[in-house]
């Protein structure tokens, strides 16, 4: 078994065609054949469905470990970098779009600043896209929606943010400066996904208050939910930075009773040791959000 069977494996597994791996990386398709085909001859099992050009069982699990070994492979170089004091090297981040918005101006800057030989990656989803990669090694580390479900990741709280009603200016609810769960529950509304963090804590919420609420459709997306929620779809319950300033001529905001602040946070992997560029830019994460002026309705932990 050597390296670049496994660089093939995850490539199929990433690009999804024996062709498109080898174009990745630099190679020629009957290269990237061979190597899978001597993997699969040492472990005795395909890993490869050549019917398909998806992964087995076997190939799944291959390449779960295969990403750890080359994520090793390349913090050896980086964490020698760091020794000379010239921190170099890739950082694959995760990040939930509502964070994104105000972070990534304040991370990028701070990076190029203190950190220029770190090339930055950064993939916007939701919890439940990002939890995966993340636990894979797809990804280095993530912004998330406090809690994350998956046991292998570790958490640290980044900022708590308001959650709101977000209504039409023309809505019945729009005078007034906050609203219970009792006046939502006759409400038609846009919701997160049922088990999504969100939706966990407004139907929490919504408990406490004795009710169930009505949705008019269930997404797993704020962003989503929001562009449906300004297009006239419905009112909905969101972070209270989705509300951007140019949209505060025709929309407003609602405080809701009985609502605990929405929780973000960095998550990383449980077990292992993060590369240097890994650490360095979760050093500028907590640091950029703690010296940041940060938007109405965001809280810094002190």
């Amino acid at each position: 078994m050597d390296i670049r069977q496994l660089e093939a494996l995850v490539g199929i597994a990433d690009h999804g065609t024996f062709s498109r791996a080898a174009d990745a990386l630099g190679t020629v398709q009957s290269n990237i054949s061979t190597r899978i085909a001597r993997l699969e001859a040492e472990l005795a099992t395909e890993l490869v469905d050549r019917a398909t050009g998806k992964l087995t069982e076997s190939g799944d699990v291959v390449v779960g470990r295969a990403r750890r070994i080359l994520g090793e492979l390349r913090a050896i170089a980086a964490d020698v970098s760091e020794l000379r004091a010239d921190i170099r090297g890739d950082v694959n981040l995760g990040m939930i779009g509502t964070a994104g918005r105000w972070i990534v101006p304040l991370l990028l800057d701070a990076q190029r600043g203190s950190f220029p030989g770190v090339a930055l990656r950064i993939s916007e989803g939701t919890n439940s896209a990002l939890e995966p990669r993340v636990v894979n090694g797809q990804l280095d580390l993530a912004v998330l929606a406090w809690p994350a479900a998956a046991p292998e990741l570790i958490e640290s709280d980044l900022f708590s943010e308001d959650l709101v009603l977000i209504v039409e200016r023309t809505h019945p609810l729009a005078s007034q400066r906050t609203v219970t769960f009792e006046e939502l529950a006759t409400l038609p509304l846009l919701l997160p996904l049922t088990g999504t963090p969100l939706r966990r804590e407004i139907d929490e919420a919504a408990a406490r208050g004795g009710v169930t609420l009505q949705p008019i459709v269930e997404l797993d997306g704020l962003r989503t939910i929001a562009s449906l929620t300004f297009d006239g779809y419905g009112p909905a319950i969101l972070p209270a930075t989705m509300l951007s300033s140019h949209l505060r001529s025709t929309f407003t905001s609602v405080h809701i009773e009985g609502i605990a602040l929405r929780r973000v946070s960095l998550a990383t992997r449980r077990f292992g040791f993060p590369a240097a560029p890994v650490r360095a830019v979760q050093r500028l994460l907590h640091d950029v959000v703690r010296t940041a002026t940060a938007p109405d309705g965001v809280y810094i932990p002190s």
